[in-house]
Parts: structure tokens; sequence; C-alpha cells
């Protein structure tokens, strides 16, 4: 949230997380471990340096949460964080995507420029080639306009060829985009594309990073953030990739978080198309339309739903909870007792018929 919507944790525990944050061996894994050891950030920054080194922490980790870099960065974020349209989320609050919450690895801290409201809605990633052709790029621009004209936010990584194309596409027709970046929010990697992100916002549509604000473009960054792009959606679909591209890491990323993975086919003698060969192979959906993701992610149409997704009525479960009190999507899964696919799914289809609403990530009911 906004640093004035950050009510939950203290200024000196907000203060102490962006400080550990900023130290370059302590990804989330090391960052759980301080917060359950010490029971919050700022103990763990008062805690001694021997009691980091029993918890197997690097000497280098110890030493730099007091230096003047750390605690100029920290008060960077914070001031940061009073602007507009400027928020963090946090992965024990509740305004953290709920799905991404789920991964075994999920960033600590989320730095999103726009409206981190729409982190909520079903997601659906769509990753490709930097150096897509342009038939491929047409097929991104073409499925992105009809999935978000459907209801779906459209998720990717900003950079350039197909993650543009989709973004972009997205925007043209009114949907909703979510941009992942494998840098800070203010060292924003690739330039080119600092318009559509800037759009993007405008609209909005949200962009994203787990990384501090100053951080540059790191080739080992990228693999990061494509774990985060897969962790947010429902499903990743490639459209076009080689076999060394970092759409098979966010594919196979996607797969071991449970989640669906597509591919469109193409051609034999198109090196673009090996990548989402060898996908289909390792049991990928194969793609050729959009009916083919409809069909994978059940419920999701706007036609009659399948039995697994109640239909939108007035004696909705999930409407009646929301009548009584507004609730994010995690919190109705764990009271109405069903998948959070299926929360997500049910949502939509409400959304789409007007009975409900997303606000700051929480859900509300409209009308009686």
């Amino acid at each position: 949230m906004s640093l004035s919507a950050c009510t939950s944790v203290s200024p000196a525990e907000l203060e102490a997380r962006l400080r550990l944050h900023r130290l370059p061996e302590l990804g989330p894994a090391r960052f759980k471990k301080l917060l359950e050891a010490f029971g919050s950030a700022s103990k763990a920054i008062s805690a001694p340096a021997s009691a980091w080194r029993a918890l197997g922490l690097p000497l280098a980790c110890a030493e730099g949460r007091r230096s003047i870099e750390v605690r100029d960065g920290a008060s960077h974020a914070l001031a940061w964080l009073e602007r507009t349209g400027q928020h963090l989320l946090m992965w024990d609050q509740p305004e953290y995507p709920a799905l991404l919450a789920q991964i075994s690895d999920a960033p600590p801290l989320l730095f999103v420029a726009g409206n981190p409201g729409i982190l909520e809605k079903p997601q659906l990633a769509m990753v490709g080639s930097r150096r897509a052709s342009r038939p491929g790029m047409d097929t991104a621009t073409a499925f992105s306009r009809t999935l978000a004209g459907a209801g779906f936010v459209i998720t990717s990584g900003l950079a350039l060829g197909i993650d543009a194309a989709a973004h972009q596409a997205a925007l043209d027709v009114g949907g909703q985009t979510v941009g992942v970046l494998g840098t800070g929010l203010e060292n924003f990697y690739p330039q080119r594309n600092r318009r559509l992100a800037d759009a993007m916002i405008a609209s909005g549509s949200a962009v994203l990073s787990e990384f501090p604000l100053d951080a540059g473009p790191s080739p080992g960054n990228f693999p990061r953030r494509n774990r985060i792009i897969s962790g947010l959606s429902l499903g990743v679909l490639v459209v076009e990739a080689s076999v060394a591209s970092g759409s098979l890491i966010t594919a196979r990323l996607a797969a071991e978080q449970g989640r669906e993975v597509y591919a469109i086919p193409g051609s034999i003698h198109h090196p673009g198309a090996k990548g989402c060969h060898q996908l289909i192979r390792d049991g990928a959906v194969l793609v050729e339309t959009i009916e083919h993701i409809l069909e994978a992610l059940r419920g999701w149409q706007r036609l009659p739903l399948s039995t697994e997704t109640p239909p939108v009525r007035e004696t909705h479960p999930l409407l009646l909870l929301l009548h009584a009190a507004p609730h994010t999507s995690e919190t109705l899964a764990g009271t109405s007792g069903w998948a959070l696919p299926k929360v997500l799914a049910a949502l939509t289809e409400l959304e789409m018929d007007g009975r409900v609403v997303c606000e700051s990530g929480r859900w509300l009911a409209r009308g009686l």
C-alpha cells in the first residue's frame, strides 16, 4: 500500500523492512528466516551480528544493515511512497496478491506504480521473444485483445517484442495489464518501453518490481522477475520463443507453481517456434484459438459456466458474502471453502455482470 495506508505495521517496522530489503544477499528465504527468528524486521535490525551469524546469514548482511547507503535507500523509498499512485505490498499483509503469496519464494516486498487493486483480478501471462517475427507480434496482439476484452488482466515483463505487443493490445481495447520489471521502478529497462509503462500507469493498470527502486538491469534479476509473472497468473501463454528463450524459464516456473502452460505452435522451419514446440512436447496445452485457453481454464467464458462454478444469480454464495462485508479474493476462498482459482473465476463473471467491483484489492457487492 502507499505510505499513508501502511497502517498494519509501525513506521519503525516499515523502515526496517525497507533496510533489510536493500541487503544484496538477503533473498526471500533469508528475509523470512529473520522475521521468524526475531519476530519483526525492527528487532532483526537491532539484533547483534552474532545472532545473525547464528542463523547462518552472511557477514556482509549483518554488517550492511547499518550502512549509510542502506539507510539512505530506505529513506528514499519512504519518500517515494508518499507520492500519489505509488504503493508497497508486503507478503504478510492482506493487500498482497493472493496467488503470488502461494509460491514458495514469494517476494517479501513489491513496489507498485499505478493501481494495485488489479493484482487481485484474474491474470493471464503472455510472454515470448524479444525479436519476434511480424506474424508472432500479430498473434500476440490478437490474443491479448480478445483475452483482455474477456476480462483477463494481461501480465508480462514489459520487454521488447511479444511482451510489449501484449501490453499495448490490452490497453487498445480498454483492458488492464500488469508489467513486471527486472529492475527497480526508478531505473526502468528497457527505456524504449518507458512511454508504454507510463500509459499503463495512467490508464489504471500497474507496473511493479520486487527490486529496490534504483536497482539496475542485472542479468540475474530477470529469471527472478519471471517467477513473479507466472506466480501472479492463472496460466502462461508462450506466443513465440526459441529453445534458449527466457520465456521457457517462465513456463517452467509456471508448471512448478501449478499454473497452466499454453504454447502456440509455428512452422518447423522457424527458430522462434522451436521453444513452443518443446513446451508442447513437455505437456503444454497446444493453442490455436482463444477457445483452447478458455477450455483449459473452465468457467471463464461469459457463456453458461461449468458446474464447477455456480451461475451468477441473487443467491450466489460469493455475492451473499460480499453483501455482508468487502473481502479480498483470498478471504473469500477461506470463508467459502472454494479453491482460489474457482473464486477468481466466479468473481470475474460477477464483475462482468456488474454485480461486484474490485477496489484497492477488496471485492465489494454492487446493488441489492
